[in-house]
């Protein structure tokens, strides 16, 4: 049995954590206007002329055999401020219909017919800092997790929740999900839940849920069931026919080692949990795991083809999850990885096959934009993905 050590202490990452918030509120969080005056919205037309990646001639073919049902990726294609962006620093995005969102440092941008659109404080975002979308499938209003507030973006117009005119727990939003008439989201001071029909908040911190303490990073729900990635609490689940609550923590109690390898969820670290196809998939600062509802598998990148174990998101379509490294972007189907990473000295980078014990390397030209991944979103054939220096947009190879 193979013990996997965990590459940082849980006192570290916390004593990290807790600076990055707090210089990521000193500088984020400025005034910004919020009132009735807006500002025409900006909008810079794309040039057709941008380099888009291409597959090393011959090697399409062979990237379908080797990973058979597992789509791979190229053709890409990167933005930043030079084609539209407001920054190069995106920090998720959303595939909405013929439109694509954008949250960043410095406000949501839409891409849509070629163009990019950007929407600021200025506009009636609470603020630029936008690092959560979702988009309603019941109304199609567009949900916003920004640094100080949460927005609903409805006919062309911008509403605002925060603690001092609404239920929402705190300012500080991580992350926002749509089940339904049901809004929750994931924030610095507990999870939230808005139902829109009767329009009443519902707070969830560790004065009445099972969580060590109330910060929260993300949230997610499916059959019935909505999961809290919980800071040092692992993963909270609530049903909503109950309204009980249980949590998945690390059974063996160790923050330094995974002692029992799939006894369960493999750390109490985490940062997002996705629900697709019966399978709940769970990040942590120290590898992912799996659970079908009755076993538990975890994920390192000592032994399989996982980018890295430091895990900043991930999102679940269908049978393959989308996984957001601080070095790569992984995906896999629970039997084929496909890991993509940039070269670090130019703008060209590889994807990597790994199904068991064989690999298989395909040259990609250009790359994603960055090796710091903090969203994706996949629809159809299409993958775009946030990084710390742009954003990418990748087709599969056929």
């Amino acid at each position: 049995m193979k013990n996997l050590i965990k590459t940082r202490s849980f006192k570290n990452i916390l004593y990290a954590i807790v600076l990055i918030v707090i210089a990521g509120i000193l500088i984020f969080i400025k005034p910004g206007n919020t009132g009735d005056n807006q500002l025409p919205v900006k909008e810079t037309v794309v040039s057709n002329n941008e380099n888009t990646s291409e597959v090393t001639p011959g090697s399409s073919s062979g990237v379908i055999k080797e990973a058979k049902a597992m789509p791979v990726y190229g053709n890409w294609r990167n933005f930043t401020t030079k084609d539209g962006l407001p920054s190069d620093k995106a920090y998720t995005v959303r595939i909405d219909g013929d439109r694509v969102l954008v949250g960043t440092h410095g406000g949501m941008a839409v891409y849509e017919k070629g163009k990019w659109r950007t929407y600021t404080t200025e506009d009636g975002l609470a603020h630029n800092g936008v690092v959560s979308i979702d988009v309603s499938r019941l109304t199609g209003d567009v949900w916003i997790a920004t640094f100080a507030g949460l927005n609903r973006w409805s006919g062309g117009k911008f509403e605002t929740f925060n603690q001092f005119n609404s239920g929402l727990p705190n300012d500080l939003v991580y992350n926002v999900f749509c089940d339904g008439k049901d809004i929750w989201v994931a924030t610095g001071g507990g999870a939230g839940h808005y139902d829109t029909f009767t329009k009443e908040w519902e707070i969830f911190t560790e004065m009445n849920a099972p969580m060590h303490e109330p910060w929260s990073y993300a949230v997610s729900a499916g059959d019935g069931k909505v999961w809290i990635a919980a800071w040092g609490g692992g993963v909270i689940e609530y049903t909503y026919e109950t309204k009980h609550f249980r949590d998945y923590v690390d059974p063996d109690g160790f923050m330094e080692i995974d002692l029992q390898p799939d006894d369960g969820i493999i750390h109490d670290i985490t940062t997002a949990t996705s629900y697709a196809d019966s399978i709940l998939w769970v990040s942590t600062y120290f590898g992912m795991s799996r659970y079908d509802g009755k076993n538990w598998k975890g994920y390192f990148k000592e032994d399989s083809g996982l980018a890295s174990n430091f895990i900043n998101f991930l999102r679940a379509e269908g049978k393959v999850v989308f996984v957001c490294c601080d070095n790569g972007l992984s995906t896999f189907d629970g039997t084929t990885w496909v890991t993509y990473l940039k070269d670090d000295n130019s703008e060209n980078g590889k994807a990597i096959i790994t199904n068991g014990t064989e690999k298989k390397e395909v040259p990609l030209s250009p790359s994603i934009a960055h090796n710091f991944i903090i969203g994706v979103d996949a629809e159809n054939d299409v993958l775009w993905v946030a990084t710390s220096k742009g954003v990418s947009r990748g087709e599969i190879i056929r």
